[in-house]
Formats: structure tokens, C-alpha cells, sequence
């Protein structure tokens, strides 16, 4: 049951507004489930990827992919700038490294471009130039 003012009070509990006085943050909900943006993938390589996955991998994969969709900060464990407006969606399940191409479109939107998995320590230049490809023609078939 939820505890009047003046029962917190009593208990020693205090308000959020004395909290505050004090210098106290009040934390907000770290995964607010609340959509900001749309995912949407093209050209059907990220289904052909997913498709090579199993199920564990897959919902790793889409917990980052909530993140993604939910989140307007997400930390570089996450997500990590490639270049010319390339992201990589950053996965990791048991030692096993994924990672999806992704460029934002507009505000609001994602659009998802290949994924690998990954088996060196950079991420390979055939796999960023497959990326840029799909990226070049996203924009010219969109812009048409």
C-alpha cells in the first residue's frame, strides 16, 4: 500500500521535494520503455544474419536493439560511430561478437544494414565497404 505524506514522515522517509532541497538527484527509470525512434531494415541482409543465429543470440541482439529504439543516449558499449554516418550495433554472447551496420534516416528512424559476426580485433574493412555499398543504395532508391 502506498505510504501517506504524513506516514513517511513518522518513519523517517523523506519527500521527493525534500530530497531535492538537500541536493539529492532523484534517478530516473534507466530503461523507459517509451518508443522514440523506428527500426526498419533493408534489403533483407539483416534477416539473412539473424537467420544464421540462435535464438540466445538473436534476443541479445534485439535487447540492443530495444536500447536502440528506446533510448536517447546509449552508451559506446552499445553503439559506436563508424564513419560517414555508419553506426555498428555493438552484441556480445558468451565471448561471441556481433556486430549490425545501422545509419539514422531523418530524426526518428534507423535503418538496419548487415551484421557479422565478429572474429578479429578490428572490425574488417570488407564488412564497412559492404555497409557503405548498402548505404549508397538505400539513399538511391529512397531519394528517387
Amino acid at each position: 500500500m502506498k505510504k501517506g505524506k504524513k506516514e513517511r514522515k513518522e518513519m523517517g522517509e523523506k519527500t521527493a521535494k525534500e530530497k531535492a532541497a538537500k541536493g539529492c538527484r532523484i534517478m530516473q527509470p534507466l530503461l523507459s520503455l517509451q518508443q522514440t525512434r523506428r527500426i526498419l531494415t533493408y534489403g533483407g541482409y539483416f534477416e539473412a544474419f539473424m537467420d544464421t543465429l540462435t535464438l540466445e543470440q538473436q534476443q541479445k541482439i534485439k535487447y540492443g536493439l530495444l536500447l536502440l529504439k528506446t533510448q536517447n543516449r546509449i552508451p559506446a558499449k552499445f553503439v559506436k560511430h563508424i564513419e560517414n554516418g555508419i553506426y555498428e550495433l555493438r552484441t556480445e554472447y558468451e565471448g561471441n561478437i556481433f556486430r549490425t551496420f545501422f545509419i539514422f534516416d531523418k530524426d526518428n528512424l534507423v535503418i538496419l544494414f548487415n551484421g557479422f559476426k565478429k572474429k578479429t580485433q578490428k572490425t574488417p574493412k570488407e564488412e564497412i565497404e559492404k555497409a557503405k555499398q548498402i548505404k549508397k543504395a538505400y539513399y538511391e532508391k529512397t531519394c528517387k
